[in-house]
């Protein structure tokens, strides 16, 4: 059957599938950063870069941390950084010379942008919120398969690792090694491919509407968490309410 106002999508299922119920969750793909994991807090990274670059005197000078905040505010809103910032993630050189065109504005950190690149790619840079592996490993108990597809300009794999979560993923489809970004339905499609499941049986969580909420146009659902700067839970324990209904289903004797 065919409608006046089709629904854009680069998936498609089949007049059976479309008629019948919609198949339990079978995978979930979780965006990365600000989803599973983030950056340290920026004193804390600010204070790394300046133990290793030698400049952590200066900030113990009084209102330092601010005035380098808002030099990074600042700095971020030109449009020569804005424009370094497009297709960052694509590549690890792009990446770098997006950040070294932002970090050259800021006082603080001009002339240490290695060091500062460094102390952002270490793999203890980026932790989890205090809610992603007790939610990895539920999911894993209840026998759904997990991918990670980020936005990445490196191996966020590192930081997993780092973590003791290596464990808990099946795939990871990263940005940087496939020249694309989200929300292009490759990445989608392929980390689908990697966990073999069907779009429509796979769930993605993110943070970003645009580039996470892409993955509807491959016929997954889509969960869109609150784009916040969390310190406590990220909320993810709603992820295991949206995929409960494999673990009722199984649960059930058969008739």
């Amino acid at each position: 059957m065919r409608t006046l106002f089709e629904t854009p999508s680069a998936y498609r299922p089949s007049d059976a599938e479309r008629a019948a119920p919609l198949p339990p969750v079978q995978g979930v793909l979780f965006d990365f950063s600000n989803t599973l994991f983030q950056m340290i807090p920026l004193e804390a990274w600010l204070r790394r870069v300046g133990h290793a670059s030698g400049r952590l005197a200066l900030l113990d000078a009084p209102g330092a941390e601010a005035e380098i905040s808002r030099q990074l505010r600042t700095a971020f809103q030109l449009p020569s950084v804005g424009a370094l910032q497009q297709g960052r993630d694509l590549s690890p050189e792009r990446h770098r010379q997006a950040m070294r065109g932002w970090w050259r504005h800021v006082d603080f950190l001009r002339g240490a942008e290695e060091t500062a690149y460094r102390e952002l790619t270490a793999p203890d840079a980026w932790i989890p919120y205090p809610d992603t592996e007790p939610t990895l490993r539920a999911l894993r108990s209840s026998g759904l398969r997990i991918a990670v597809v980020s936005d990445f300009a490196w191996d966020l794999r590192a930081h997993l690792a780092h973590h003791g979560m290596s464990d808990l993923i099946d795939s990871c489809v990263i940005s940087y090694e496939q020249g694309r970004e989200k929300p292009d339905p490759h990445l989608f499609f392929k980390a689908c491919a990697d966990l073999g499941t069907e779009p429509r049986a796979t769930l993605m969580v993110g943070d970003n509407p645009v580039r996470d909420g892409g993955a509807t146009v491959c016929g997954l659902r889509t969960y869109i968490l609150p784009a916040e700067n969390r310190t406590g839970e990220r909320g993810l324990a709603d992820i295991l309410r949206l995929t409960s209904e494999r673990q009722t289903r199984d649960a059930q004797p058969p008739r």
